[in-house]
């Protein structure tokens, strides 16, 4: 199938002086173009991941990095057959990643290369702390080789997770090389670890996407799970990586992801399709019971649930 589209993933921490007017001019701009994505701005910068026609690209290219205060953004690529997302989304937010707190990033970690990663693993020992900033139900589907599994659901309780490692592991001793999807909660997280005493802090480098592209699956586990229409995908589009994770509920290996067909629950649970199929769509025997399920059309490819107009869910209430 031929790959129209490239997925764009990028961030930039720059001062932005007026973001609502900013959002308006990103609005004028791709109105007319065939893009979608999610993109957030505010008075810190932007951040944003979005899938655009190889015919639009070029005239993006030359708008967004023509302006000074984004031109040096790196932005990584990959090409997909359609709209990895379904809508366009272009608005002002307080956070640009999920942090309840302000930091200063220019103490945050030491930014390394997909080069100096690949060493820095190599090279580990028992006062290394391979840490993945990620929720758990990425981790299961991918992750480094060595790395700790986050002992939370999602990365918003992280803060939390920080401050307890600070008191289990010794921050004067202890080597923190911490990774994420494409590199924007490092450049937070790593602050709040240098605030919890630890003097070394490490941060890959544009995250496991610019690794993928640069080093494919040396020392990766798996594959990657995105916040888009594709919810899994190899770190390297030339390579295939081995499936790590296991079927809910029959334990074969499988990285497909579903929504949980409870409306009330929409958990998203691993899943081979037989499986999925005889559980309705529902993560477990009590959501099949729940007075709000949704009908389940069984796919090996899904896509993440689409929030059901009004009148369908009213339907479904009674």
């Amino acid at each position: 199938m031929e790959k129209n589209y490239l997925i764009l993933a990028f961030y930039v921490f720059t001062k932005i002086d007026d973001p609502s007017l900013e959002v308006k001019h990103w609005k004028r701009f791709l109105k007319e173009k065939d893009a979608m994505g999610r993109i957030y701005i505010n008075e810190d910068g932007i951040n944003a991941q979005m899938s655009i026609s190889k015919e639009d690209a070029p005239l993006f290219y030359e708008w967004f990095l023509g302006d000074a205060r984004y031109e040096k953004t790196e932005i990584k690529v990959h090409t997909y057959p359609e709209h990895a997302f379904a809508k366009l989304t272009i608005k002002y937010r307080e956070q640009l990643a999920a942090m309840d707190k302000k930091f200063d990033l220019s103490h945050g970690g030491v930014h390394v290369s997909s080069d100096e990663w690949a060493k820095m693993i190599e090279e580990r020992d028992e006062n290394t702390l391979i840490l993945d900033v990620r929720n758990g139900y990425e981790w299961e589907v991918g992750h480094f080789e060595g790395t700790e599994k986050p002992q939370f659901e999602t990365f918003r309780e992280f803060p939390k997770y920080a401050e307890d490692l600070g008191k289990t592991r010794d921050p004067k001793k202890t080597k923190v090389m911490m990774y994420c999807t494409g590199g924007i909660r490092c450049e937070l997280y790593s602050c709040l670890f240098k605030d919890q005493g630890f003097d070394e802090v490490y941060q890959l480098d544009g995250g496991i996407i610019k690794y993928g592209m640069e080093k494919g699956n040396k020392y990766w586990k798996g594959n990657l799970f995105v916040f888009d229409d594709r919810l899994v995908v190899p770190i390297n589009d030339n390579e295939k990586s081995e499936v790590i994770s296991h079927c809910s509920f029959c334990d074969i290996k499988i990285d497909t992801y579903y929504n949980c067909a409870n409306m009330d629950c929409n958990k998203l649970f691993i899943s081979c399709l037989e499986c999925a199929e005889k559980m309705k769509g529902c993560c477990a025997k009590s959501c099949m019971k729940a007075p709000r399920v949704r009908s389940f059309e069984g796919v090996e490819n899904p896509k993440p649930f689409r929030k059901l107009p009004y009148e369908e869910k009213v339907k479904l209430s009674h």
